[in-house]
């Protein structure tokens, strides 16, 4: 009969033992550990277990955990949005809108593309050009250069939204009573760990 060859890939396990094992191995996904004790396997809560097998499961966890908020923030800052008065704009183009009206000067597309950091200045022109249709937004040429600006209209919407946001969002977030400086902490971790994706990112665009 012919051997059939497993595709399986390494999964990460966490060891839950206090003590040593006779392989002496206690390290994340060692042999000795949990199946020794007889204690179940607890993996960290990722969605790719192989890549966690590798160096760091706790940056995969990491990336789980940003790809869950990502998803959960676009969708609610798109619903936000709409309870606004403005449904049919992408989180895309909220973000972009929010960055026009930030501190009411204007600015140029290559910098919030900078602030934001969109790779595409593409992306930045389409929602430019959809936010001046709604009216939202207006724009000059200076020289070579496209100057954005929050109108009136738009000021009023990103107003609404944080009134929206101060009821239907910190509501919620103050539950968990985290001080600020914690998130401040958080965010410049988040910060931080973009630098080193653009950095892996463009490492891997010379392979």
């Amino acid at each position: 009969m012919a051997r059939t060859t497993s595709m399986a890939l390494p999964i990460a396990t966490i060891d839950t033992g206090t003590g040593d094992t006779d392989s002496g191995d206690t390290r994340l996904g060692g042999a000795g550990s949990a199946h020794a004790t007889g204690d179940s396997d607890v993996g960290p809560v990722v969605s790719s277990a192989h890549l966690a097998a590798g160096r760091s499961p706790g940056l995969s966890e990491v990336e789980y955990g940003l790809m869950i908020a990502t998803s959960a923030f676009n969708r609610w800052m798109v619903r936000c949005m709409a309870a606004s008065g403005h449904p049919g704009l992408s989180a895309t183009e909220v973000a972009i809108l929010h960055s026009v009206a930030h501190r009411g000067r204007e600015k140029r597309m290559a910098d919030i593309a900078l602030v934001l950091d969109f790779e595409d200045i593409h992306v930045v022109s389409y929602a430019v050009k959809k936010l001046e249709t709604a009216e939202l937004i207006r724009t000059r040429r200076a020289g070579k250069e496209k100057m954005v600006a929050i109108s009136e209209a738009g000021f009023d919407v990103c107003q609404r939204y944080g009134q929206l946001r101060e009821k239907l969002l910190l509501d919620i977030v103050s539950q968990a009573r985290l001080p600020e400086s914690e998130l401040s902490n958080l965010a410049a971790l988040l910060r931080m760990l973009s630098g080193a994706y653009n950095q892996a990112a463009r490492a891997a665009a010379t392979f």
